[in-house]
């Protein structure tokens, strides 16, 4: 028998009577058949246990927190830093920075038609969420500028 695992978990799809986990730090997905609730994008401290027989789905036995975070687009502009950073690198290109305090800056230089593009794949790519709560954080900023990215996980 599988032994039970303890992590924070992104519900990456849920209806009324399964729900799909993703662990934040491994990436392995956990199907849920009797989930307490839970809502796509939402993120759970939790224990899951396979269910025997076959143990290909999971229970969720224990849930020490339940919370979202927003994940926004921002209407100012990237800062000087963040747009120098961008400047110094090749399009299509990633620099991550710790922020001073919690959280990480990531920014990526985008040919300049394809900003926007790129602002709504960020806005909806889930690995942003799970970024999220690896870090630790409360919330995620995403400022743009023509050709210029920054997302921002914020305390």
């Amino acid at each position: 028998m599988a032994e039970e695992k303890r992590s924070t978990f992104l519900v990456t799809n849920a209806d009324e009577e399964s729900a799909v986990l993703r662990d934040v730090h491994d990436s392995q997905i956990h199907t849920v058949s009797d989930h307490p609730g839970l809502a796509s994008e939402e993120l759970l401290a939790a224990t899951l246990r396979p269910e025997p027989p076959m143990e290909v789905t999971w229970q969720v036995v224990d849930v020490e927190r339940r919370w979202t975070i927003p994940v926004e687009e921002s209407p100012e502009s990237p800062t000087r830093q963040e747009r120098e950073i961008a400047a110094n690198q090749a399009v299509g290109e990633l620099t991550r920075r710790e922020r001073a305090g919690e959280g990480e800056l990531h920014v990526i230089s985008v040919p300049e038609e394809e900003t926007s593009d790129a602002v709504a794949d960020v806005l909806d790519d889930e690995a942003t969420l799970a970024r999220a709560a690896r870090l630790g954080v409360s919330r995620v900023e995403i400022r743009a500028a023509d050709g210029v990215v920054s997302v921002r996980y914020m305390p």
